[in-house]
C-alpha cells in the first residue's frame, strides 16, 4: 500500500470522520485540497473557522443561527399557536419549501436509538415545555404540534414519544402524513409505503 506523507495522510483520516466519507473518498478529497490554488484553500479554511466562531443554537427553538432568537423565532409574522417539530435543521429546510406552513419551529438534533445510545436526554427537548405557556410564546397559546420526525423505526418511536408527553397537557399532537410519494409506480412501493398511504387516504 502507498505510503503517504504524514500532512497528507493526517488530512485523509481527518476527512474520513466526515458521515458516509470513506478511505477512496477521503484521499479524492485530500488530493481535490492539493490541487487547489492557495486563495481557495483559505478561504474554505475561513469558512470552516467562521461556522464553529459565529453559529450558535437558537435559544428558543435549537435552530442553528448566528442572531440569537433566530429569524424565524423572532418573525412577528409567524403564527405563534403552531409549531413543527423537526430532527435537524436540513428538515426545517424542507418545511419552508412548501411555502405553506407559516407557524414556528423546534429541532432536537436526532432521534431516540437506544442501538446507538440516544435516549430523550440527549435530545432538545427540554426547552419544548416551557414554548407552551403563553408567557414565554408572546402571549400566544400553543393549539398544536406538528410531530414532523423522518419515517423511520426511531422517527416513529421518537414522535410516539413526543405524542405521549405532550398529550396530558392538552396540546393537540399531529403527525404528518405519509405514503406514496408524487410521480412513484405503484409496482416498486414497500409495504411499509403502501401501508401508510392507505391509512393516510382521503375523500376526492
Amino acid at each position: 500500500m502507498l505510503d503517504y506523507s504524514e500532512p497528507v495522510a493526517k488530512l485523509i483520516d481527518e476527512f474520513k470522520r466526515l458521515p458516509g466519507i470513506g478511505h477512496k473518498s477521503a484521499q479524492r478529497l485530500a488530493f481535490y485540497i492539493l490541487r487547489r490554488p492557495q486563495t481557495e484553500v483559505d478561504n474554505f479554511v475561513e469558512a470552516l473557522r467562521e461556522v464553529k466562531e459565529k453559529i450558535v443554537f437558537c435559544s428558543v427553538c435549537n435552530n442553528l443561527t448566528d442572531v440569537d432568537p433566530c429569524l424565524y423565532c423572532s418573525n412577528p409574522k409567524r403564527d405563534r399557536s403552531i409549531i413543527c417539530l423537526v430532527e435537524e435543521p436540513y428538515n426545517l429546510v424542507a418545511v419552508e419549501k412548501t411555502r405553506s406552513y407559516r407557524g414556528l419551529y423546534h429541532i432536537i438534533h436526532g432521534s431516540l436509538s437506544p442501538i446507538r445510545g440516544i435516549g430523550p436526554d440527549e435530545l432538545m427537548i427540554a426547552n419544548l415545555l416551557p414554548r407552551l405557556m403563553p408567557e414565554n410564546n408572546d402571549g400566544v397559546e400553543v393549539k398544536e404540534i406538528i410531530v414532523a420526525t423522518n419515517p423511520t423505526t426511531e422517527g416513529e418511536a421518537t414522535a410516539n414519544y413526543i405524542a405521549r408527553l405532550l398529550k396530558p397537557l392538552g396540546v393537540r399532537v399531529t403527525r404528518i402524513a405519509m405514503g406514496m410519494p408524487v410521480g412513484s409506480d405503484l409496482e416498486y412501493v414497500d409495504e411499509v409505503t403502501m401501508d401508510k398511504a392507505l391509512s393516510n387516504r382521503h375523500e376526492i
